[in-house]
């Protein structure tokens, strides 16, 4: 009782407190993975946890990141994007000054009367139109604007490679791409006015393929005192997206699905001044205006790392997508390589400058000739307004002259009715001294134009007043001075198309398949993936040459040059690549060059030397056979006979020589190979070889040579001798020297009996001698061995007479000692004597 009693009262509400609750609680499920609770006024929100997605790299990290932390990373970057358009705000005001001259729309003036002249000098639109019809022609011509290049060593598969990129990128650039000519052509309209103009290169997973958009200089914002895109702090996008736009991309999972509400309906100066030169009026627009931010951050839960997994602090690159209306941020994403462990920033842009400046952006014909323009228009307003004035007059009259219709001007052939108070009518009007337009300000007009086109290089250099006698290179020289601006503007547009095809290429050879849409003319379809590897694209356009009137005037001067020494140039290939420059469609079929030769037998070739074509030699042919079917060709008496008529014959003969030399030299390189047993390396091969293989096989070339040089010699004497032959007097010569040699070779033979009988005579006496030699050594042992007893005999006796000496000699000291002890003992014995 007393646990069930402290039970009640641990858990047992209050008295009173049922009534103040309420009687339900709702639980509304709209989300699965989100659960709302709703009792009275309070409402419950059960949200999961957001997970970040390190398994994925290219995952919008907005999804995954406190929603806080993108709130403040908004303002922060909006902020900064306001700071950097307040640091243009003078470019955008003399770019929009600049707009107002192009002239596109009428200008419907009232000052200084109704009706006033409204027109503009077209000097600013004239050159803009001709920059874009002539880069355009330049830089898209009708094959494609791409050409390819080979990296490293040239052989036959790298360049059946290098033509099939031409012809896939060429296929992608001008079939598939179908927005490319478009937005190529808008950048060249946009490139001379601003002084810069922007592509971005990136691949689009609506379309499935990479695309290149233009983007106008006023939508891509940099930070004040930032050089170029590489190095710039922040490089801010901004673009405009319908609602159904950015829902698509949301339901895509490209773009985070927060609510924007309504766009801000935001127009700046630049749009609504192009609109106005368009003939629209712009009040509002009802796109999202989206701020794609490609930035350096140091991203909370993000952060850079050392090898020691400690944080260091290091801003990495990531490109932040923002609605500046709502400030929400939409997609935040890597702008890094994944095994790039050094972050290197990604590209996705390239500028085009048409002047480069002091700062990012490049000065544009608004900068350079915006004053030229306003003044020839302030000029030509004047010239035609006075011209006005001097054709239709006004003046003064007098209050009581009457006309009839006085408020329309005179038809030319009317007369109307007036009434004259007093007097004539003379006397009651007084028109204005209005003069005729000024030649003097007309002479001024003329001075500025010219000036102002001659800086755009927009004028026309005036050709008739040269000579028709003039030199090429006196041509040439005045092309380059009148067209050297533009020379150089052309080859700044060349470098930047080359970096945007790099990128195409990039992303078309990292999503392309493995084969390709069609059948290439070499190869087979699946060579695509590895075609890209090994060749670089470049624009097809000239860097050095702006137009096609100069690169005409270059190769007239190569003509001339080749005039004087024919042999030093090839003509063929020459007249080929002018060809293609006037745009002429089939040229090589036109001038065919030794290129495009194919192995043939060496009857076609005399019958392409005989009617003038190109012919060549290839090292897998058979030398011999066509040299001398080459010379039977030139010495046949009937040939030789028809080429004296032919005004020809002199460069047939020539180029049938020249040809022969190609086959010996072929024949003489075969020879040295097998001389030397191997293969000598190719031009492109002995480019790339260091000095000491060079050396080795120049020594090894000479020993070659040499041998060769030898063998060629004994070769070329027995052909003399086999000739001396055939002469009736060398035979008889032959013949006396054939009996001579009969007599000599008896009288060899009859020495060589004599001789041999000699050498039997000499063996006889040498084995008579060796027989006295063995008998003189016989004799000579027997001697040696009767001395050696004699010398023993001597010895023993010598022993003998020895031993017996010693005996005597001891026999005498035995004596002489009993003689010493004898004498001792004798005093003794007298004292006992005594």
């Amino acid at each position: 009782m007393a646990t069930s009693s402290m039970d009640k009262s641990l858990y047992q509400a209050p008295q009173g407190i049922s009534e103040l609750m309420e009687p339900d609680l709702e639980i509304e499920i709209e989300d699965p993975e989100s659960v709302s609770l709703h009792m009275g006024d309070i409402e419950i929100d059960l949200k999961p946890q957001k997970k970040k997605a390190d398994e994925d790299f290219d995952a919008n990290l907005a999804d995954f990141m406190d929603d806080g932390d993108l709130d403040g990373l908004a303002e922060d970057l909006i902020g900064d994007f306001g700071k950097d358009q307040m640091d243009r705000k003078d470019w955008i005001k003399t770019y929009v000054d600049g707009l107002k001259l192009l002239g596109l729309n009428y200008e419907e003036r009232t000052e200084p009367w109704q009706g006033a002249c409204g027109v503009f000098h077209p000097m600013l639109t004239e050159s803009v139109v001709r920059f874009q019809s002539e880069a355009m022609m330049e830089t898209f011509p009708a094959m494609g604007p791409v050409k390819t290049q080979i990296v490293g060593a040239v052989d036959l598969l790298r360049e059946e490679a290098a033509a099939r990129v031409r012809e896939d990128m060429n296929y992608q650039l001008t079939e598939v791409m179908v927005e490319y000519r478009p937005e190529h052509e808008k950048m060249l309209w946009s490139l001379p006015l601003a002084g810069s103009a922007f592509k971005k290169v990136y691949f689009d997973p609506s379309k499935g393929r990479q695309v290149a958009v233009f983007i106008p200089a006023e939508d891509i914002v940099v930070p004040y005192g930032a050089s170029n895109l590489e190095s710039a702090e922040r490089v801010t996008h901004v673009m405009r997206k319908t609602e159904n736009e950015v829902k698509k991309l949301q339901e895509a999972g490209f773009y985070s699905d927060v609510d924007l509400g309504e766009p801000s309906h935001e127009l700046d100066d630049i749009e609504k001044q192009k609109a106005e030169e368009q003939g629209m009026s712009a009040l509002n627009d009802d796109r999202f205006r989206i701020l794609e931010m490609h930035v350096d951050l140091d991203l909370p839960g993000y952060e850079h790392k050392d090898k020691k997994n400690k944080e260091t602090g290091i801003a990495l690159p990531y490109v932040v997508t923002i609605e500046k209306g709502a400030r929400k941020v939409l997609a935040i994403r890597r702008n890094w390589y994944e095994d790039d462990e050094l972050h290197t920033k990604r590209q996705h842009f390239v500028h085009y400058q048409y002047i480069p400046g002091f700062g990012f952006y490049g000065y544009g014909l608004i900068h350079l000739i915006g004053g030229y323009a306003k003044s020839a228009t302030m000029l030509i307003r004047q010239l035609v307004d006075a011209g006005t004035l001097s054709n239709l007059p006004g003046g003064l009259k007098s209050r009581g002259l009457r006309i009839k219709g006085d408020d329309t001007p005179i038809q030319p052939g009317e007369f109307r009715d007036v009434d004259v108070p007093s007097g004539s009518i003379r006397d009651n009007i007084l028109p204005l001294p209005y003069k005729e337009p000024s030649q003097v300000l007309f002479a001024l007009f003329q001075n500025i134009v010219q000036e102002g086109k001659a800086f755009a290089s927009s004028g026309d250099m005036n050709v008739s007043d040269m000579s028709t006698n003039a030199p090429v290179g006196t041509t040439l020289a005045l092309l380059e001075r009148t067209l050297k601006v533009m020379t150089a503007v052309q080859a700044r547009l060349h470098y930047t198309m080359k970096q945007e095809f790099r990128l195409l290429k990039s992303i078309i050879a990292d999503y392309t398949p493995e084969e390709y849409d069609y059948e290439p003319e070499d190869a087979g379809r699946k060579a695509k993936k590895s075609d890209y590897d090994s060749t670089d694209v470049i624009p097809v356009s000239d860097p050095n040459a702006a137009t096609m009137a100069q690169k005409i005037v270059q190769y007239q001067a190569v003509l001339q040059l080749a005039q004087s020494a024919p042999q030093l140039y090839n003509l063929p290939l020459l007249h080929r690549q002018m060809i293609e420059v006037l745009g002429i469609k089939n040229a090589n079929k036109l001038v065919p060059v030794e290129d495009d030769q194919v192995p043939t037998d060496p009857v076609q070739e005399n019958q392409n030397l005989l009617t003038i074509k190109p012919v060549k030699a290839f090292i897998e042919q058979n030398h011999q056979a066509h040299i001398q079917t080459h010379m039977a060709m030139i010495q046949n008496p009937q040939v030789q006979q028809l080429m004296q008529m032919n005004p020809q014959a002199q460069a047939i003969m020539a180029a049938a020589m020249a040809h022969i030399n190609e086959h010996i030299a072929f024949e003489y390189r075969k020879q040295v190979e097998m001389s030397m047993g191997m293969p000598l390396p190719t031009e492109e091969q002995n480019k790339q070889a260091s000095p000491e293989l060079a050396d080795r096989i120049a020594m090894m070339t000479a020993q070659a040579s040499k041998q060769l040089t030898q063998q060629a010699q004994q070769q070329a004497q027995q052909q003399q001798a086999q000739q001396q032959m055939q002469d009736p007097i060398v035979q008889m010569q032959m013949q006396e020297l054939q009996i001579k040699q009969g007599e000599l070779q008896l009288k060899q033979q009859k020495q060589q009996i004599d001789a041999a009988a000699k050498a039997d005579q000499i063996r006889v006496e040498e084995a008579r001698i060796e027989a006295q030699k063995e008998i003189a050594a016989m004799q000579v042992g027997a001697q040696v061995a009767a001395n050696k007893d004699k010398l023993a005999k001597q010895q023993e006796t010598e022993g003998m007479r020895m031993g017996i000496d010693a005996a005597k000699h001891k026999a005498q000291v035995a004596v002489q000692q009993a003689q010493r002890a004898a004498q001792r003992n004798q005093p003794s014995n007298r004292k006992e004597n005594k």
